[in-house]
């Protein structure tokens, strides 16, 4: 078994080591002043623009997406070190287009819905969101109350979500629906445009860490037919398509954060004497950093055998779910570690370890809380 990147994929990795590098980071000190001050960590659009043009130029665009849509079409083992630089930085910033979303659309969409919206969004002309969550339905999506009813050929729906990202900026949103209330996992995905009737956005909703997400209402809200995405019914494996591309990238971004919060901890590390010592020759210290690069050196051989499992077309749902758990787990205590070696000044809003805390303690409960990853291991493990 080979554990190297191609070299195609490894010079890929190094080409966005230096694109965080020369422009992102330069960026974390306007983020953090303005996160510090109680205002949006986002990128301004005086930000976005020139990012945008560098990472285009830079041939980033698209990377996992089709090539009959402009696409280089990449395997998820080469996307997993794309993610794991991405994640070394507190910009929050995404190469287009969003990947989760891509692989649903990709898997299902019409010749009609590949031009109309698949082809926008791998070009990064359009922004789309996904809405599963629902108030009180948690992480079962088996609980799910939005109905989709046909009326001649168009739907209407009626239902609540949550949690949703982006839902008041997005072009578009994949909306998740129970088109059959008899079925186990009778769920249709649709293709839900801002400007849609019926489609309201009932409030903003501040998480931690200056991210934010959004409760939607659908009243009689009608989608015309062409937009069902993928097969009537059948809207349930597409979802864990997207659900899993998603999981892999928080491991991957996880390893990215862990390793740029141990990189700060060993540079640190030999600068401060307490007692007499350097904070580098105590032994809770050098335990900690030796904990710190095993679990990254774990989680990244991980994250990589479920990509390469995935690329050869295997069931990965167990796999995915493990390194979803043990990744963001991983990256949230060798954060939290360094910020206790930190002493006052990792308490601060003037290092980057609060914010990267603040992403990993919502990624513990995004796209599935831990506790539920594990039953999910256990159960296929049992046989249940």
């Amino acid at each position: 078994m080979d554990f190297d990147l191609s070299d195609e994929h490894r010079m890929l990795k190094e080409l966005v080591n230096r694109f965080v590098a020369d422009k992102l980071m330069p960026l974390e000190p306007r983020i953090l002043e303005r996160e510090a001050t109680g205002q949006s960590p986002a990128l301004t659009a005086e930000e976005q623009a020139p990012i945008d043009a560098a990472s285009r130029d830079l041939g980033l665009w698209g990377l996992d997406a089709p090539e009959d849509v402009g696409g280089m079409d990449l395997p998820a083992v080469a996307m997993v070190g794309v993610n794991e630089e991405i994640g070394r930085t507190i910009v929050p910033y995404t190469l287009a287009p969003d990947s989760p979303n891509l692989r649903m659309l990709a898997a299902t969409v019409t010749d009609r819905q590949r031009e109309a919206y698949l082809a926008p969004y791998v070009r990064g002309e359009t922004v789309s969101a996904i809405g599963i969550s629902e108030p009180g339905a948690g992480s079962d999506p088996s609980a799910m109350k939005t109905r989709a009813v046909r009326d001649g050929d168009d739907w209407i729906i009626n239902g609540r979500k949550i949690w949703i990202t982006r839902a008041a900026e997005a072009d578009f949103t994949i909306l998740m629906a129970v088109t059959d209330p008899d079925a186990r996992r009778g769920v249709s995905a649709f293709l839900v445009d801002r400007d849609t009737p019926g489609f309201n956005v009932l409030r903003r909703i501040p998480m931690i860490g200056g991210q934010a997400t959004y409760e939607i209402a659908l009243e009689d809200c009608r989608v015309e037919g062409w937009k069902l995405l993928g097969e009537e019914g059948a809207g349930f494996a597409p979802m864990q398509l997207r659900l899993g591309t998603r999981r892999i990238e928080m491991a991957s971004w996880s390893i990215g954060m862990a390793t740029r919060a141990l990189d700060m901890l060993v540079d640190y590390a030999p600068q401060r004497t307490t007692f007499g010592a350097r904070l580098s020759e105590r032994q809770t210290i050098q335990n900690w950093v030796a904990d710190a690069a095993t679990r990254i050196h774990a989680a990244r051989l991980m994250t990589y055998d479920c990509a390469w499992k995935l690329d050869q077309g295997r069931d990965v749902r167990s796999e995915i779910s493990m390194i979803k758990a043990y990744a963001t787990e991983m990256a949230w205590e060798v954060v939290d570690r360094t910020m206790q070696a930190f002493g006052a000044m990792g308490m601060t809003r003037e290092l980057p370890l609060h914010l990267m805390a603040s992403r990993l303690r919502t990624m513990r409960i995004y796209d599935g809380p831990t506790e539920v990853h594990h039953w999910v291991v256990a159960r296929n493990i049992l046989g249940r």
